[in-house]
């Protein structure tokens, strides 16, 4: 299926979530940090376990560290809620060579901003550094929320809607992200992780220093060994059940809903701001909802997702270029999701925008088109684009 034959309907199904239609089919939403609805007790269960080995402090003693960004996954992932998002960043760094070779330098310095345990300084050890050799980019904490749906849903959906050549004429050329083992990465800025499972594992090892039975040994200093007496306890240093629970956690979390209008004056400018956003082009890139496949869990299968994005990598222009990752160019991002935008304090993968008109001026390459097309809109045209976007 072309990329035109599949964009035209989501155009009309952008319209109608904006004018607050499809109300049947927005089921999957809940208060942040809640559960998906509809879970059966063993799921919710599952929910309830998982939710505490995400929001567990590590200690040392335990085996965090000797290099680790934070204590616990909730102590980034926390607003406004356990899954959520925070001003915390994480800097990476990668070197790039044009026009597709990304050292993400994952065994290097990949993750400069690691700090060091009272252990790795007292074996004469501390936190990594910048390094002078590489490209560094800071990235905000992604918000979890809705991960099971997207997890959920079809690849063949996701390769539906890219457009690498851009045959279509309309100046957006997403791709997929195909990671080196054949799968699709739909996660994270660069869309460098594939599964929910892979999120979870990640997180024990880069962010907590933790190592498990798939990968028993500790990442190295800056591109060493750990100095011995760092890191006294055994491998591996939690079981894949650990791991397997927080994934469970993060699959099984609601997406945030819409908010309420204020009145109705107030609901007729963000239907007009919903339009909008679609004529000027943003819903191109930000599908409004996709839809999952079958699934085992009710409460995922076959559901319409209201997460607008297309979970594609696009080239958004030199301003944004920073590091590379696995399948991206420095100039490459993953769409991101805009359901829950409205709890973020800081905005775009650096968080380097204060507000929603300042994200939407930052929007280069692909997406220049779209930009102007809303700075050519009048004040009270931009303003209701503005306010449909606060709602999500």
């Amino acid at each position: 299926m072309k990329p035109t034959s599949i964009r035209l309907p989501l155009i009309a199904a952008a319209i109608a979530v904006a004018a607050g239609s499809c109300k049947g089919e927005w089921d999957v939403t809940g208060a942040p940090g809640d559960p998906l609805p509809g879970l059966t007790a063993a799921e919710l269960e599952r929910f309830e376990n998982g939710k505490a080995s995400f929001t567990k402090i590590w200690r040392q003693e335990e085996g965090l560290g000797p290099l680790y960004t934070e204590n616990s996954c909730g102590a980034c992932h926390h607003e406004p809620e356990p899954g959520g998002s925070s001003a915390e960043g994480d800097i990476h760094a990668s070197r790039f060579t044009a026009p597709d070779s990304c050292d993400t330098m994952r065994h290097d310095r990949g993750f400069v901003r690691r700090r060091a345990t009272r252990l790795m300084v007292a074996a004469g050890g501390a936190g990594e550094r910048r390094p002078t050799d590489a490209a560094v980019g800071r990235f905000t904490v992604p918000p979890l929320y809705g991960s099971g749906l997207i997890e959920a849903i079809p690849e063949e959906t996701i390769l539906e809607l890219a457009d690498p050549d851009d045959e279509n004429g309309d100046g957006i050329s997403g791709r997929v992200s195909r990671l080196a083992d054949g799968r699709l990465g739909r996660f994270r800025r660069k869309a460098d992780r594939a599964a929910i499972y892979d999120l979870a594992h990640a997180g024990a090892r880069f962010a907590l220093g933790l190592t498990t039975p798939d990968f028993p040994a500790e990442l190295p200093y800056m591109g060493e060994p750990v100095p011995p007496g760092s890191d006294p306890t055994p491998e591996p240093e939690i079981e894949l059940e650990t791991v397997e629970q927080t994934a469970e956690f993060i699959r099984l979390l609601a997406p945030p809903g819409r908010a309420a209008p204020r009145d109705e004056a107030d609901r007729q400018v963000i239907v007009r701001g919903g339009t909008l956003f679609t004529v000027i082009g943003c819903a191109a890139c930000h599908v409004p909802a996709l839809r999952t496949g079958p699934h085992e869990i009710e409460a995922l299968d076959r559901k319409l997702a209201p997460l607008y994005s297309d979970l594609l990598l696009h080239d958004m222009g030199p301003d944004l270029a920073d590091v590379c990752g696995p399948t991206a160019t420095p100039s490459e991002l993953r769409t991101q999701m805009l359901w829950g935008l409205r709890f973020r304090s800081r905005l775009m993968h650096h968080g380097r925008a204060e507000s929603l008109r300042e994200s939407i001026e930052l929007h280069g390459g692909e997406s220049a088109a779209s930009r102007a097309a809303f700075d050519e809109l009048d004040w009270p045209s931009q303003e209701a684009v503005i306010r449909f976007m606060q709602t999500l």
